[in-house]
């Protein structure tokens, strides 16, 4: 038996689609919730912080503020290849938070950026084989993009 334990931040993040056929093509922006989904083996190691645990949420916490909602929030993430939408944010000026991504930010590369970001940092310092299994991205109460491990 595995367990799985899962932890988020949610950030305040605009973007656009810009070949969408639809109302997505503009500037708008979502409260994203940025869910990180771990499995591994409960750690039995008697005396240590996380006995019991798979991984301290706190831990956990630290590095999605830190990979994910300090670089996000209240920023516009914008594909690298959209002239307009950066031409029309580099007019906000330099102090207006602008992410520049080589993908379109739909929530689905959202979640693909996110998991390649954090993977590399779920580490487990007790031999209890943690492995970040999947980044969910909620983009809107009703829609959810995810990007799992092999």
């Amino acid at each position: 038996m595995v367990t799985s334990i899962r932890r988020w931040v949610e950030t305040d993040t605009g973007h656009r689609v810009p070949n969408h056929k639809s109302k997505c093509r503009h500037l708008h922006g979502h409260r994203y919730r940025w869910e990180a989904e771990i499995e591994g083996d409960v750690v039995t190691e008697s005396g240590v912080s996380d006995e019991g645990m798979l991984m301290d949420f706190g831990d956990i916490s630290v590095i999605l503020t830190r990979e994910i909602h300090d670089i996000v929030d209240h920023a516009f993430v914008v594909y690298s290849e959209d002239n307009d939408a950066i031409q029309a944010l580099q007019a906000m000026g330099p102090s207006h938070r602008t992410v520049i991504v080589d993908f379109i930010p739909t929530a689905e590369n959202l979640a693909r950026w996110a998991f390649e970001r954090v993977e590399p940092l779920i580490q487990s310092s007790y031999g209890n084989r943690l492995r970040l299994v999947a980044m969910h991205v909620r983009e809107t109460p009703k829609s959810w993009a995810s990007w799992c491990s092999d």
